[in-house]
């Protein structure tokens, strides 16, 4: 497996910051959060977007309403299922930049789906001529219509690599 990043053995680092703030399981207070209830993306089009979204991901269209911030903007909801959305925003007349990864913000958005439906969204990727790069065999990685980052990660939720997280 080829790695990245720089070559120096953090573990010592990870050990302590698991031995200082990760709570066990059985001692673990429940979360203040009911869940993500959404993550927001500003849409360059908002047809493109759904038919992106609900077309080729087969994630189905919640609602379009007016954003209440901006006058004239579409927000829009898509399903992700067990009651997680993904949003969108248009903003017409600001004239926005590109997608740029930076520092803080927004790196991917890991979205889980049966190993089953795993293999027939890359399928239809493939057909949709749409480039995308698979990690450890179960990571599907592949940019949204405005050059947003996305995964589709055979994972069940709150099991990562294997590993389940109570």
């Amino acid at each position: 497996m080829t790695r990245h990043g720089v070559d120096i053995d953090r573990t010592a680092e990870w050990d302590s910051l698991r031995e200082k703030y990760l709570i066990p399981p059985d001692q673990r207070p429940p979360s203040s959060a009911r869940g993500l209830h959404h993550a927001a993306f500003v849409s360059s089009d908002v047809e493109q977007t759904i038919i992106f979204y609900q077309g080729l991901l087969e994630f189905p269209l919640l609602t379009i309403f007016e954003n209440r911030d901006y006058q004239g903007s579409t927000h829009f909801f898509f399903d992700l299922g067990h009651e997680n959305m993904i949003g969108f925003f248009d903003f017409p007349g600001l004239d926005l930049d590109t997608y740029r990864e930076v520092l803080g913000g927004h790196h991917h958005f890991a979205i889980s789906v049966t190993e089953e439906k795993w293999f027939y969204l890359k399928a239809k990727l493939e057909a949709a001529d749409i480039a995308h790069q698979i990690h450890s065999q179960d990571s599907l990685y592949f940019l949204g219509p405005d050059g947003e980052h996305l995964e589709l990660l055979k994972s069940p939720l709150r099991e990562m690599y294997g590993e389940v997280y109570e």
